[in-house]
């Protein structure tokens, strides 16, 4: 192509790299982002642009499309699942009060040094502090990075012989599960240097089938919740507590991973294993996680008798599962502060949660009204649908539904709650959005299950949802002109 044809090649027009740093917004995002990062960006859609692929004249938005709203790759999302601890949304969401106390600690901090004399002091000594109040019958009690890390620092230091085979521990063979990922219990119990011996069958097992398997080389006895299922039918275990008994009488402590990190008993979990319970029962030594049903972050906790905590805390390998001073501030304000949302979910009454969702379905279906026909917004709603023709099309519905705990915990309860039913085809659009939302289809639905949704997030659901409207296109029933994401400028 040569003369005028050249001059026309669009891509001869292609901005320079630093007129497009220099513009506001994107050079706003290089103070937020990091100019290496942004750069990045602005790069990609300049080549992008020589391709052919982008108008030399889009490129200043399409960089500014393309930038991330902060510099981790991690985005806040709705959880409108109906699992109230999701383990592929991060599991427990933090309270307020956990993340003003994880902001407080991000700078310098007493972690492990005494005000008052100026000497080293006790790591996170609050936070352990406040783990003991919360659960008294607790002899001491010690923290880890997550609750694998419990377990293995608990069969590390009780049962790995430097110098031979590791001592045993026992354990049923019905309650040697696997969780996600692949991550099993016995796999984690040999890497830490001890032999398993199991007892019993997968559906049963007696206490005499224990008293068989202890002898000299013993280490401890392990029970583990199973968590993330159940086996019903003809089945048999044995109780903690007769567990206990007959530990404590052949000289073996008794170990017990709960794992959902329940402290205490709750009226709505009633099968569900806590640790003041488990101790009060006999148990010597119980680990957990932080970020299940406890409700803060992820961490592994060790509650039990003060000899045995003593000797975790002591051993080697706990320095390298120890928690940095961010787990220690939130974990404090987890266990200290108000109800955690977490908590809050569980124990959400399904009339209100109905209540919240038949707002947010009329506001849906009064912003599709509007947008369709302004005239129908501003009429009165009529008595009844007219007989001459067919009822109006609804895009929201309230509709009652059924949550689960999630998390591997309370397997089979159902959490009366509430949700907003929409076309099935929004739920890519959802998680597409601006603000993330994922629900669940059920039954050629989506909901949006508000169970664990906190009350002051139905404006940012109520605006994703109108988005994902706008966002879908005309051939969806209900969609909303002009209502897809907002085009300011920012991100």
């Amino acid at each position: 192509m040569t003369g005028a044809g050249a001059a026309e090649d669009p891509r001869r027009r292609t901005p320079r790299t630093d007129a497009v740093l220099a513009d506001p917004a994107v050079a706003a995002a290089a103070e937020r982002l990091g100019r290496a990062r942004t750069k990045a960006v602005v790069t990609a859609v300049l080549d992008a642009c020589r391709r052919g692929e982008v108008a030399p004249e889009d490129v200043v938005g399409a960089v500014r499309d393309a930038l991330p709203a902060g510099a981790s790759s991690l985005r806040p999302v709705i959880n409108a699942t109906g699992v109230v601890v999701h383990t592929n949304l991060g599991r427990a969401p933090l309270s307020a009060a956990a993340v003003e106390a994880l902001a407080a600690a991000a700078g310098t901090t007493d972690v492990e040094l005494d005000l008052a004399t100026g000497s080293r002091g006790r790591r996170g000594a609050g936070a352990l502090a406040a783990l003991a109040a919360a659960v008294p019958d607790a002899g001491d009690v010690h923290v880890v990075n997550n609750g694998a890390a419990a377990l293995a620092l608990a069969t590390s230091a009780l049962a790995h012989v430097a110098d031979g085979p590791g001592r045993e521990v026992v354990v049923a063979r019905g309650e040697m599960v696997e969780i996600g990922d692949g991550f099993r219990v016995p796999d984690l119990v040999e890497s830490a240097g001890a032999r398993l011996r199991e007892v019993g069958t997968t559906n049963r097992v007696h206490a005499r089938d224990y008293a068989d398997a202890l002898g000299e080389r013993t280490a401890f006895v392990l029970k583990v919740h199973p968590s993330n299922f159940r086996v019903e039918g003809f089945t048999s275990s044995v109780a903690v507590d007769e567990l206990a008994t007959l530990a404590a009488a052949r000289g073996v402590p008794l170990v017990v991973d709960i794992g959902s990190g329940l402290l205490a008993p709750h009226p709505r979990l009633p099968e569900e294993p806590d640790a003041a319970t488990v101790l009060r029962a006999g148990a010597d030594l119980v680990t957990a996680s932080g970020d299940k049903l406890l409700g803060g972050p992820q961490a592994g906790l060790l509650l039990g008798r003060a000899e045995l905590v003593h000797r975790l805390r002591r051993h080697p390998l706990a320095r390298a599962l120890r928690v940095d001073k961010l787990t220690l501030a939130a974990l404090e304000a987890t266990l200290s502060g108000p109800a955690t949302p977490v908590a809050t979910a569980l124990d959400a009454e399904p009339g209100e949660l109905l209540a919240r969702a038949e707002r947010l379905a009329a506001a849906i279906n009064a912003a599709i009204d509007s947008a369709v026909n302004p005239a129908v917004a501003a009429a009165p709603e009529p008595a009844q649908e007219p007989a001459s023709g067919a009822p109006r099309r609804r895009s929201a519905e309230a509709v009652r539904s059924q949550a689960a705990v999630g998390g591997g915990g309370a397997p089979g309860v159902v959490l009366p709650s509430a949700a907003v039913a929409l076309d099935a085809r929004l739920a890519g659009p959802l998680r597409a959005g601006r603000v993330p939302v994922l629900g669940r289809v059920h039954e050629g639905r989506l909901l949006l299950d508000l169970v664990a949704v906190p009350a002051e997030q139905d404006d940012a659901l109520l605006a994703a949802v109108l988005a994902a409207l706008g966002a879908a296109g005309p051939d969806l029933p209900g969609a909303v002109p002009g209502a897809g994401r907002p085009t300011d400028g920012t991100r």
